[in-house]
């Protein structure tokens, strides 16, 4: 009998611990637990958006060379008043300017739809915005959504920004005048949501923009599930079309979606100058979740900057990446003060890509802004594990410089950890620990010799 109540007892223990080990919650780089709201990720139902409005039933037509912003907002507005529901582009082109979508409206591409960008920039107003770390006016966005709660866009079509003539242009202006900036030649982003909370994006192609392709400021909670995000590098490059701008969020997930961009597939924005930190229009990105994606071409598959002033608890896992400029890109900028802290990138296979690790000073648009000392940053707890590639650089990460130069400063690297990596690489493949305080190696492999 006794025997018996031992047995028991051991069984009981066991289904204990199995089950502690099977309900233990996933936890942030900081400690923090994981929400289920990560988990919970079934794209948006078409039947459950609310009523819908059919473009094509209110007098749009289905023609790519008819620009019909006014007929296709008056469907928003008309859902708006009614109390909400889904507007519906059906299969077809239909050409637009900026359209605003507004509380309990939402927007669904059927597949075959292609809600297409004019190449006017006269069809997109002035306003007050969000571009580049700042808060100014400039152009909407083909897309746009401001202080929405709920706000969806779903379906299996695209949203196509017809960036050609915006490109052309822009690079005209560049031989013109090699100085000029993004922002100097006029052109939108594909999609811009600001003020929101309980976004969704799924299932849809966005591609072609003339800028930004979709930024998202000051949000909560925002998904982005299953998208096909692209901008082409040749024959035309499309100048900085970042696939997803992150700017002041918190509680965002990208999952199970494809990215290849002619800039960063995912920046973290949030502000810039050397008082950033104290401007209320700028903001921290906290509890970022970047999984199970695919990457063809872009500069950085993950960036920190360059205009972003605090982000923390930042997830890169699961990815199979070909020809990415760089993994992990961290922008340090001397006249911004930053602190990039608690980033995880692990699980991640690649080839073709050009640099593992890159961190150098950005000072391509430096300006102190009458301010007489540089600003100091600091990027911490970052761990790398569990990577296999092969790259151009394995360790690229500059010194920073002292501050007998105006356009110098100092940044601080510490508690790095390099975990499980198996690297290819030509160049830069010593790790050199005097530039990281509390630098941690453990079985890290490159081009087959054991360096820690």
């Amino acid at each position: 009998m006794m025997i018996q109540i031992v047995k028991l007892a051991g069984l009981l223990l066991m289904a204990l611990v199995l089950n502690g080990n099977v309900n233990a919650q996933e936890v942030f780089p900081d400690g923090t637990p994981i929400p289920d709201w990560f988990r919970q990720n079934t794209p948006a139902d078409l039947n459950k958006l609310g009523k819908q409005y059919r473009v094509t039933d209110y007098n749009v037509k289905n023609d790519s060379s008819v620009v019909q912003t006014q007929k296709i907002q008056a469907v928003i507005d008309k859902a708006a008043a009614s109390g909400g529901g889904v507007v519906v582009i059906p299969k077809g082109t239909f050409l637009s300017g900026s359209l605003f979508f507004k509380q309990g409206t939402n927007l669904y591409l059927e597949s075959g739809a292609r809600l297409k960008g004019s190449d006017d920039i006269s069809n997109f107003p002035l306003l007050m915005t969000r571009m580049e770390g700042q808060t100014l006016k400039y152009f909407a966005a083909l897309v746009n959504a401001d202080g929405l709660d709920g706000f969806t866009i779903a379906g299996k079509g695209t949203i196509d920004g017809n960036g050609l003539r915006y490109w052309k242009a822009f690079w005209l202006r560049r031989e013109f005048n090699p100085n000029c900036t993004n922002m100097d030649e006029m052109r939108p982003r594909l999609l811009y949501v600001s003020n929101s909370k309980n976004v969704q994006v799924s299932g849809v192609t966005c591609m072609n923009s003339p800028f930004w392709t979709t930024h998202f400021y000051k949000c909560e909670n925002v998904k982005l599930l299953g998208l096909h995000i692209s901008s082409p590098k040749a024959p035309v490059r499309a100048p900085s079309t970042d696939a997803v701008d992150i700017d002041g969020c918190k509680n965002f997930l990208i999952k199970n979606c494809y990215l290849s961009v002619n800039d960063d597939a995912v920046a973290l924005k949030g502000g810039k100058g050397p008082l950033a930190d104290k401007d209320p229009n700028n903001a921290a990105n906290e509890n970022i979740i970047i999984e199970d994606c695919t990457y063809g071409f872009c500069h950085g598959v993950l960036t920190l900057g360059s205009e972003s002033i605090h982000d923390r608890n930042i997830i890169l896992r699961r990815l199979k990446i070909n020809n990415a400029e760089r993994l992990l890109w961290l922008k340090m900028r001397p006249d911004t003060p930053q602190d990039y802290e608690y980033v995880l990138v692990e699980d991640i296979e690649g080839s073709d890509i050009g640099n593992f690790l890159f961190i150098r000073p950005w000072t391509q648009f430096f300006d102190l802004k009458g301010e007489k000392a540089t600003r100091d940053s600091y990027s911490r707890h970052i761990t790398m594990r569990n990577i296999k590639l092969d790259c151009n650089n394995f360790f690229n990460v500059g010194v920073a410089e002292n501050r007998a130069n105006v356009n110098a400063f100092n940044y601080k690297l510490s508690d790095f950890t390099f975990e499980n990596l198996n690297i290819a690489a030509k160049n830069n493949l010593v790790i050199d620990t005097a530039v990281v305080e509390h630098f941690t190696g453990k079985n890290v492999v490159v081009n087959g010799k054991k360096e820690f």
